[in-house]
């Protein structure tokens, strides 16, 4: 019996260790390129005003337009306990005052978290006919949207936001890897 719970542990650990190797690769990697939409998650905002994080990935999407990777950017964020105005829409007035076309940016309030926010933003794209998603978060998160992506029937690119101030902070940062370590697989594992 001792000899079976040394094995079951050590497999255990072997499996996390696997997963974080897997979150850490994809929050390294850039994948972007042309895709039917950009997805942009959403992140506190404040008064109307994105959050430092929030504004990072902003940033990034308008770069990536800018760069004609995507006809469309799909901002996501529901309202949080307080808020009168959805993340969505704090987002999408951002990208519109920095100048991008208002028809070209779109607020998906649906999701208060990432699975919701996904599956909207994937059954817009799905609508249309296409199939491929730029998302833009933090690196952390990357891995987890291409298994929610996958889960919602299109193909996911990652772009992490680079002037992200978690990106900076390296202890924060690890806080947000080892958690996306178990939350990652156990989204391949639970998510419908």
């Amino acid at each position: 019996m001792r000899r079976a719970l040394a094995v079951l542990a050590l497999v255990v650990v072997l499996a996390w260790l696997v997963s974080l190797g897997a979150v850490l690769a994809a929050a390294h990697r850039d994948e972007a390129a042309p895709a039917d939409a950009i997805v942009v998650m959403g992140a506190a905002q404040y008064d109307g005003r994105p959050s430092p994080v929030f504004r990072a990935r902003l940033e990034h999407a308008a770069a990536l337009f800018r760069r004609r990777l995507a006809p469309e950017v799909i901002v996501t964020g529901g309202t949080g306990a307080g808020d009168t105005v959805s993340e969505a829409v704090v987002g999408r007035r951002y990208l519109i005052a920095a100048g991008l076309p208002a028809a070209a940016v779109t607020a998906e309030s649906a999701g208060r978290t990432s699975a919701p926010s996904v599956a909207a933003a994937a059954q817009r794209v799905r609508r249309r006919g296409g199939s491929r998603l730029l998302f833009v978060s933090d690196g952390f998160h990357m891995l987890r949207l291409a298994v929610l992506a996958g889960r919602n029937g299109v193909h996911a690119l990652g772009s992490p936001a680079p002037g992200s101030p978690i990106r900076s902070h390296s202890r924060l940062e690890l806080g947000y890897l080892l958690a996306e370590s178990v939350k990652a697989p156990a989204a391949l594992l639970f998510a419908r």
